[in-house]
């Protein structure tokens, strides 16, 4: 094949595949300025279920913050409520506050936190972004840095690094390439006379 053929080949596969990446940014779109997709509510409210200890609390969390609406959160015969003074939220903060919530609990040693706790760790977040905080600043003021809280998610970190180390010992080795030698030096040009 030449390079001509493997060009075409290339731009022929992408445009086959544009109208997938157009239909699956089209129809995966999740917020608008009003509405919400059952899908990114869906997906915040399983992610944070354990956390939230049901998933009737999760779902009051979730749709709680989104909306600035009043949030119930219940465990047996325990029970509390309160509103995000931040007022609605998008998906991302949503995700970044309980994130945060989740580490700063997690860090006091508290697996498996009562409604009580949830609370008053979540609120003293929110209460913070409310004041004008930025979202590192809060998780700095923590002890922590925002881009790891957000990213590891201790246990699905976990489960990310072990299927890239199952990836790896799946791959078969591939041999070492040779080192190209070393180009040789240029010899330095002579200096032209002045005239």
């Amino acid at each position: 094949m030449n390079r001509n053929q493997g060009w075409l080949i290339l731009i022929g596969s992408a445009l086959l595949a544009l109208p997938f990446a157009v239909w699956s940014q089209t129809g995966s779109t999740t917020t608008t300025d009003t509405k919400t997709t059952p899908e990114s509510t869906d997906r915040l409210i399983q992610k944070y279920t354990a956390f939230a200890g049901s998933e009737d609390n999760a779902k009051s969390l979730v749709t709680g913050l989104r909306s600035g609406t009043e949030v119930k959160l219940s465990s047996g015969s325990t029970s509390t409520s309160f509103t995000s003074p931040t007022g609605k939220m998008g998906f991302g903060n949503v995700n970044i506050a309980l994130s945060l919530a989740d580490a700063s609990l997690k860090q006091q040693g508290i697996t498996n936190p009562t409604p009580q706790q949830l609370q008053s760790s979540l609120t003293g977040i929110l209460d913070q972004r409310a004041s004008g905080k930025g979202w590192g600043q809060i998780a700095n003021s923590m002890g922590f840095k925002l881009g790891e809280v957000v990213r590891s998610e201790k246990a699905g970190q976990a489960g990310m690094e072990q299927r890239a180390e199952n990836a790896r010992a799946e791959r078969p080795e591939r041999p070492e390439r040779p080192l190209r030698p070393e180009k040789p030096e240029r010899p330095e040009k002579p200096e032209r006379p002045v005239r």
